[in-house]
């Protein structure tokens, strides 16, 4: 059965905290299994729907999930090759272990030069640090010596989740996911970056999409979900465009594509 998925909507620094709380709340409550955040550190332009990531997504998790108890938390996609590796897997080992064991650590290398030379970091080998950064968080929480104590190692496993469509980001998933979530992928171009993917893969994994869902028409959302769906995706992660109308859009695709409702 596919997981329904929501993209929280953290596009506004004006909008108040309290209430990304209420709709990680209504997700859960709604029977989402993942609410996911996204991250920018330093865009050249207004926060929008191009950037999302007002709030940090790691420190937001913490935040939320004081307030949840059930729904998976994560980050959708943590740029990596922006930050250190050591601390990117000591912040996320931690909230693991504080959330109960439900974080997701989704990852990608990111796409914007500008960003980029912003915060000092080299964009032309991002690939390359992205997966040297990968090998890193997963020896550590696998408990390798790295040189020093690495704690709280993770107790239950903690899901990496590769994000990104293109030739390096699917075998970065395939070499180092656990999940891999694509973006704006109708159901053919699913099913074949899927199948790439389950080639080169050397362990289990999910695999699922990204929606977007730009007016407030639901039957093309619904049919693109039917399509995903009978191409095999094991999850569907849905943005859900402003803020003012995230929850309705929420409520109206829980209802359509839960069991009960299909």
């Amino acid at each position: 059965m596919v997981e329904l998925q929501a993209v929280l909507p953290d596009e506004s620094a004006a909008m108040p905290p309290e209430r990304l709380t209420e709709l990680a709340v209504a997700a859960e409550e709604l029977g989402y299994g993942t609410a996911w955040l996204p991250d920018h550190l330093l865009p050249p332009g207004e926060f929008g729907p191009t950037y999302g990531g007002v709030y940090e997504p790691l420190a937001t998790i913490g935040f939320l999930a004081a307030r949840t108890t059930r729904i998976r938390l994560g980050t959708s996609v943590l740029v990596l090759p922006m930050r250190s590796a050591y601390v990117v897997a000591k912040q996320a080992a931690t909230l693991h272990r504080l959330s109960g064991e439900r974080v997701v650590l989704g990852i990608g290398a990111g796409w914007d030069a500008t960003e980029f030379a912003a915060v000092g970091a080299t964009f032309e080998d991002r690939g390359r640090r992205t997966d040297e950064s990968l090998e890193i968080i997963r020896g550590l929480f696998d408990g390798e010596d790295r040189g020093g104590v690495f704690e709280p190692k993770p107790r239950a496993p903690l899901p990496i989740m590769v994000g990104g469509t293109t030739t390096a980001a699917l075998r970065r998933a395939a070499r180092h996911g656990d999940e891999w979530q694509g973006l704006n992928l109708d159901g053919p171009a699913f099913a074949a970056a899927a199948a790439r993917i389950r080639a080169q893969a050397t362990r289990p994994i999910r695999l699922g999409t990204r929606l977007h869902w730009p007016d407030g028409d639901l039957k093309p959302i619904l049919e693109l979900a039917h399509d995903l769906i009978d191409a095999g995706a094991d999850s569907l992660a849905f943005s859900f465009g402003d803020e003012r109308t995230v929850l309705q859009r929420m409520t109206a695709v829980a209802e359509a594509l839960s069991p009960a409702g299909e």
